[in-house]
């Protein structure tokens, strides 16, 4: 079940849910927008290896935008910093974003129970688009969990991105055992 706009508002009265900033137009009839942060990230190399930690390089969107590339991942970050104690936050592409060609996430619009952080995004496009710091850029919807959650995923001692941080964050998994 998807929580519906009032609910999310009794969600944000009751603190299980926290956005930061908060702005009561960017509440939807089932989810709350949410917008680019400043902040994108680019791998240094071309060629990434998941049993490496692989650097990127972080820079600012000037205040003219950006124009994103087709065959290269930005690594982006919202601007809103949200915390989810009792629901799954689940983020998804605007239509909008959508119709300029541009993706969002990879694979991972799915937090967890307990995630607390800005997100960072996985952005790739169709074509080159310029893109502006603060553009609504995804849309969170929040699911009702069935049973009780044995840890939360601030409290879990093998999470990988619990650091807050208004920067985009590069993949942890090299951090996996395999």
């Amino acid at each position: 079940m998807i929580l519906s706009d009032k609910r999310i508002l009794e969600e944000i009265e009751n603190g299980t849910i926290v956005i930061e900033p908060y702005d009561r137009k960017f509440l939807g009839t089932n989810s709350y927008d949410v917008h680019l942060g400043k902040h994108l990230a680019v791998y240094v190399n071309r060629e990434l290896d998941a049993r490496k930690h692989n650097a990127i390089e972080h820079f600012e969107i000037p205040e003219e935008g950006f124009v994103l590339q087709p065959n290269t991942l930005y690594l982006g970050v919202t601007e809103e910093y949200t915390e989810t104690h009792a629901h799954v936050p689940f983020l998804e592409g605007k239509s909008s974003t959508g119709r300029l060609g541009i993706d969002i996430h990879a694979t991972a619009g799915k937090g967890d129970v307990g995630f607390c952080n800005t997100w960072t995004l996985e952005i790739s496009c169709a074509q080159p688009v310029r893109i502006y710091a603060g553009m609504p850029i995804g849309q969170l919807i929040y699911f009702v969990v069935e049973g009780d959650i044995e840890t939360l995923y601030k409290h879990k001692l093998n999470a990988k991105y619990n650091a807050r941080t208004v920067q985009p964050v590069e993949s942890m998994m090299w951090k996996n055992q395999f």
